[in-house]
């Protein structure tokens, strides 16, 4: 079974700020979404994580079930033409799903460091 390391550290500093989860310094991105090598100020190794297809997951989910409830509303609120539908939400599926890919990403990377599976350089540990 996983061991869980000791940082105090909070998940939801390193969500909002996406730094490292063990240090809180160090960069966990470089660009938009590239995860870095190892944290420049501990240096914890994110070499070998990954976090797949997760993050977009979770996303799709909450984005999707946002969005079309309020175009549901303002279908039955307002009733307008098709064209105003796709000036409003698309964008905002766009723009949504790339402003929280980022803190996503950094909410799987930090409950797995929380619950031990960025030990050994970033090797996952198996029972």
């Amino acid at each position: 079974m996983a061991e869980t390391t000791k940082s105090s550290i909070s998940v939801v500093k390193v969500v909002l700020n996406c730094k490292c989860p063990r240090c809180g310094r160090g960069h966990l991105f470089v660009g938009l979404l590239k995860l870095v090598d190892k944290c420049s100020a501990c240096g914890l190794q994110f070499r070998s994580q990954d976090v797949g297809d997760g993050a977009a997951a979770f996303i799709v989910l909450l984005l999707g079930l946002v969005l079309v409830g309020m175009a549901v509303s303002a279908e039955v609120l307002f009733s307008p033409p098709m064209w105003v539908h796709m000036c409003l939400w698309t964008p905002a599926t766009i723009g949504g799903s790339i402003f929280l890919l980022r803190p996503f990403k950094a909410l799987l990377i930090a409950l797995q460091f929380k619950h031990g599976l960025l030990l050994n350089g970033g090797a996952n540990k198996n029972p």
